[in-house]
């Protein structure tokens, strides 16, 4: 579930709790039970995606791996350098 959702959800949810006054005694459904429980989904689906956004690396983590060799040297272990260079 992304934010975009958890948001639909808690405002649906809120609709459903605060806003709808239906008396729906005889069908068994309670709106107002419905929309607080949509209520604590999104909020809980909302704050869970932010948590996880922030570990999710997405568009901006890369690691750079560069290998450096002398010039008509042959490859031997130990023999290059390798430099990591992790970027934000």
């Amino acid at each position: 579930m992304g934010i975009g959702v958890g948001i639909v959800l808690i405002a649906v949810g809120a609709i459903l709790a605060f806003a709808v006054n239906v008396d729906t005694s005889g069908s068994g459904v309670n709106l107002h039970t419905v929309g607080l429980i949509l209520l604590i989904v999104g909020v809980l689906g909302t704050a869970l995606s932010m948590f996880f956004w922030s570990s999710w690396g997405g568009f901006g983590g890369r690691s750079r791996t560069t290998t450096t060799v002398a010039p008509g040297a042959t490859v031997a272990p130990g023999g290059t350098t390798t430099t990591t260079i992790d970027q934000p």
